[in-house]
């Protein structure tokens, strides 16, 4: 089906629904108050210390093995001075999607789809650095946030998300791929209609879009192959969120390898199977970690 179409479907899904979540006061505050190139650490931490569910997460994401600080930050002001200022836009971005679907109840376990959505950040993280990508923690946002229209289908299309996991558990067929034949649109039309109201920053939105086709991707094809990656990887070991058979792959086979093949040659020598070892290790810390994530509400 062409993409346009899908988004113009996905537009009406969106358009449709009178109580989507919408970014926090507090985040909103805080994204805006980061565009003064004068700002003070102290001005963001009295912000963010107004909203204490904000404040409780961005500090277990800051003493998580994501960022693996030496030793346990307790202050919020010394845990923004740690991130700086750009990575503080980043956790904000992060921990106000994860409130806004705090209380949904919906198709997928929300448990689940969070550990799966960290899984993908965590490994995108770990790839960029393997590769050299110059921002390993843009890519760890992104991974966090790629499915972010997986999450509105399953809550807001309770009904028709639920058949088309059902579709996807007795045909051999992808998730997105059920979603465009019974849905006529997919998560990716559908979480791009809403970045785009969030106003999340273009890059980003071009991962949502296209961490399924990356070779597609309008603004930054190498982050969207970071993504489409990791996703393989999570969806091979297990952290799938439920509605997704587990798959096995060829990486040398897959368009977004050629893609960071073609910028980082050095990939040629990376290896796989004890890349995958390493991925086993750290499913533990997702699961931990998003555990004590929702454990703040």
């Amino acid at each position: 089906m062409d993409k346009n179409l899908m988004m113009e479907r996905a537009e009406i899904v969106v358009g449709a629904v009178d109580d989507l979540p919408t970014i926090p006061i507090i985040a909103t505050k805080v994204l805006q108050l980061l565009n003064n190139p004068d700002v003070r650490v102290e001005e963001i931490a009295d912000l963010m210390l107004t909203d204490q569910v904000m404040t409780a997460r961005v500090m277990k994401l800051l003493n998580s093995p994501v960022y693996k600080p030496t030793q346990e930050i307790s202050s919020l002001k010394r845990a923004l001075v740690y991130l700086g200022l750009r990575h503080i836009r980043e956790l904000a971005l992060t921990t106000s999607v994860i409130h806004a679907f705090d209380t949904t109840t919906g198709a997928l376990e929300l448990n689940a789809f969070w550990e799966h959505s960290f899984g993908v950040g965590m490994v995108s993280k770990i790839i960029a650095k393997k590769i050299g990508f110059l921002d390993s923690e843009k890519a760890y946002i992104s991974g966090i946030l790629h499915d972010l229209g997986e999450v509105f289908l399953s809550s807001f299309l309770r009904e028709p998300f639920m058949k088309v996991l059902e579709y996807v558990e007795t045909h051999s067929v992808k998730l997105v791929d059920a979603e465009e034949e019974l849905l006529g649109t997919t998560h990716c039309e559908i979480g791009l209609s809403m970045a785009r109201k969030w106003n999340f920053p273009d890059s980003y939105c071009d991962v949502i879009s296209y961490h399924h086709n990356p070779g597609r991707a309008k603004v930054d094809p190498m982050l969207c192959s970071i993504v489409n990656l990791a996703d393989l990887f999570c969806a091979v070991r297990g952290l799938n969120y439920g509605g997704r058979v587990l798959i096995s792959f060829n990486l040398c086979e897959e368009e977004a390898w050629g893609i960071l093949m073609h910028a980082y040659p050095r990939l040629a020598q990376m290896d796989v199977e004890r890349f995958c070892y390493e991925l086993d290790d750290a499913i533990p810390d997702v699961t931990a970690l998003v555990s004590s994530m929702f454990a703040t509400s």
